[in-house]
Order: structure tokens, then sequence, then C-alpha cells
């Protein structure tokens, strides 16, 4: 992402007043650090934000207080979304974060696209809904029917189970 982004998505995170955990890698920004303006330090200061290098990703998805997760919508955060009952709020870059977008937010109804160009304005508004909203209450609602069904296909005898043990049996142990 550009600093320009990097400082609208922050400026629309601080305000929508909800509390957050942001972790924001070295490479965040292109080219360039991932600095943040000090109008957003001093905005952190007098609300609930955490910031971060890095965090235990599943680890924290899987905690109660976690309402949305904010992400560029790789596969394997889309799973761990998924499968904790989070639902997201997309903002796809490139390669299978676009189609993983679509499906979050169309065919499995757990997201909300941010557009590229981000505006401040837009991002404080979507946060609000997904945490507030009722839109975000149906995106929790849907993404917790996903948690359950993962949940119950990773469960003794469910299709992922099934199917791993064959795979296992037929592959492996030629059985």
């Amino acid at each position: 992402m550009s600093r320009d982004h990097l400082i609208e998505f922050a400026m629309g995170l601080v305000d929508s007043d909800v509390s957050f955990l942001w972790v924001i890698r070295p490479d965040l920004v292109l080219g360039e650090s991932a600095a943040l303006p000090k109008e957003f330090g001093l905005k952190v200061e007098d609300r609930f934000g955490f910031i971060s290098g890095w965090c235990p990703q599943e680890e924290v998805l899987n905690h109660p207080a976690v309402g949305g997760f904010i992400t560029h919508c790789g596969w394997g955060s889309m799973i761990e979304s998924l499968t904790a009952g989070v639902p997201v709020l997309c903002w796809p870059f490139f390669s299978d974060q676009v189609t993983n977008c679509r499906f979050a937010c169309v065919e499995w109804e757990v997201g909300i696209e941010i557009e590229q160009d981000v505006k401040r304005e837009m991002v404080e508004e979507m946060v609000r809904e997904l945490i507030n909203g009722e839109k975000g209450a149906r995106l929790r609602k849907k993404a917790g029917d996903w948690a359950k069904l993962a949940r119950e296909a990773t469960g003794p005898g469910g299709s992922s189970t099934v199917g791993l043990d064959r795979l296992v049996n037929e592959v492996l142990l030629r059985k």
C-alpha cells in the first residue's frame, strides 16, 4: 500500500472509536517505512488501540473480544477468520486475494470490501458498521454459521476428517 493509503486507513480506524489491535509489518508500505503520523498517536492515546509488529493471528481471531478482522484476503487468513467465526473487512491487493474477497463478500456473506482508493471517512464508517451495525450483525451470524460448519467438517466423522483418513489409507498406507 502507499503511504497515503496507510495514513487514510489509520485515521479512519482511530476515528471509528472502536478498540483495535493492528499488526503493522515493516514491509506494509511500498518502498517506505510504515511510520504513522503524530496525529494518529495522539488519538490512540485517548482511545483503546494497540499496534504491534506481529501477533499469533489464529489465537487472536479465536478470542471472544474480536468483533472483526481487516485482511488482504490471503487464503490462510480467510480460513482462520472463517473457522473462528469472525467477519472481515476485505482489502485485497493482488493474486488470490481478489477472488477470496469476492467469495467473502458475495458468496459467503461474511465480509465488506474496502475500495482500493481508501478514504478515512469510508474506513471509519465500515469499521463502525462491521462492529456495531445491522450489516455487521448479519455478517457475524453468517461467519458463525461457517465456523460451525468448519467444526463439523473437521470433527470426528466430519467430511474433512473422512477425506483425510481416506487419503492416508489409499495413498500412504495403500489399504
